[in-house]
């Protein structure tokens, strides 16, 4: 627990502010995805040491939300976040979900949704969406994601969060 904590609060620590600035409220998520109807699921390396973290919540009846995943700095890039979703997805199956969602928030200035007022035109600004310092909403289209949605003014004034949805069950 102690090092997937560490990890929210070293790899959120850059872009996503007020996400777990304190060991104490990382820890607080960690310990809160254990809880019943959550999935909480780690990749470690040949020693033990943790590579990654992600955790999924039941939301609505045939839905799941992805939240959250992190990879160690250094592990990134290298199929870690991707075999993490992919597991969550398959353990969601498993209890009937069809769709798992998320929410990646763009606190600062990282895509072309930031910084403007999404209650104006909304879906032009959406299907326009431009990364423009690395955002997360490209790995997850890679994995199939969409986005399905947008919180204008989620985290302050032009920060929204995105919301990204896949289906992974109903074959």
């Amino acid at each position: 627990m102690q090092q997937a904590a560490s990890m929210l609060v070293e790899e959120f620590g850059e872009h996503w502010l007020d996400a777990w600035s304190t060991l104490d409220e990382a820890l607080e998520e960690v310990r809160g995805s254990l809880d019943e109807g959550r999935i909480s699921l780690l990749a470690l390396d040949e020693d033990g040491s943790v590579l990654g973290w992600i955790a999924g919540q039941h939301n609505y009846a045939r839905v799941w939300e992805l939240h959250p995943l992190v990879v160690r700095g250094e592990q990134q890039r290298k199929g870690v976040g991707r075999a993490l979703v992919q597991e969550l997805e398959a353990r969601v199956r498993e209890k009937g979900a069809l769709t798992l969602m998320l929410g990646t928030d763009d606190e600062d200035d990282m895509t072309s949704l930031s910084g403007v007022d999404l209650y104006e035109d909304t879906w032009r600004h959406v299907t326009s969406i431009r990364n423009l310092r690395g955002h997360p909403y490209e790995f997850y289209q890679k994995l199939g994601y969409v986005i399905v949605g947008v919180v204008p003014d989620a985290n302050g004034l032009g920060k929204p969060d995105i919301l990204m949805a896949k289906r992974v069950g109903g074959d």
